[in-house]
């Protein structure tokens, strides 16, 4: 028996002092009035700096810490994928805030022209809605029977991860991902991100 077409998951922690980006993201969260606009504009629950913000980075330290993990964690990532970037790094193209409240969603999505995406995540109260994969080739299986609920995990149609603050997570791009409502009371922060190949 072997295992063919493998969709990797990366899993790993950050060095950041998690209070200190709680903290910034709420900050910046409260003054982007254009991100707030947007929110509002397109009914998105919460709030998403994805459509005003864009260099994070630059404007706090912080953020400049979590992009120079993030880029040693992507490099190892695309290592383990056997990618052929002929000498040309992945390199970070957006990186966003995510704050998603009580009875808060984000449905199902890819993030089409990237290479790697993923999360880290900044507040997880009890109770929290959990990251939800889905297996690429689902729209694929037509006929097929469902899965035992004792199959292996990798044979699963759609895997629920539990992440904890400080742990950060990459796919690449093309894996469909949501965030199932929110149930707790207090907010759901992340910061997310997407790198390219240029």
């Amino acid at each position: 028996m072997k295992t063919l077409f493998v969709t990797r998951l990366y899993e790993s922690r950050l060095d950041i002092d998690a209070a200190e980006l709680e903290a910034s993201c709420l900050s910046v969260a409260e003054d982007d009035e254009a991100g707030q606009k947007w929110c509002e504009d397109n009914e998105f629950p919460g709030y998403t700096s994805y459509a005003s913000l864009t260099d994070l980075p630059w404007r706090f330290p912080i953020f400049e810490a979590v992009k120079v993990q993030l880029d040693a964690h992507v490099a190892t990532f695309a290592e383990e994928l056997g990618l052929d970037l002929d000498e040309r790094p992945l390199t970070l193209e957006d990186i966003w805030i995510n704050v998603l409240p009580e009875g808060g969603i984000h449905t199902a999505h890819i993030h089409p022209h990237s290479v790697i995406s993923g999360t880290t995540y900044v507040a997880m109260p009890e109770g929290t809605s959990a990251l939800r994969l889905e297996d690429p080739r689902h729209a694929m299986m037509m006929a097929a029977p469902p899965r035992r609920k004792d199959a292996p995990e990798e044979l699963q149609p759609f895997i629920y991860l539990k992440p904890q603050v400080g742990d950060v997570l990459m796919w690449e791009s093309w894996l469909r991902h949501e965030v199932p409502m929110n149930m707790a009371e207090e907010n759901r922060i992340s910061v997310s991100f997407n790198y390219k190949w240029s």
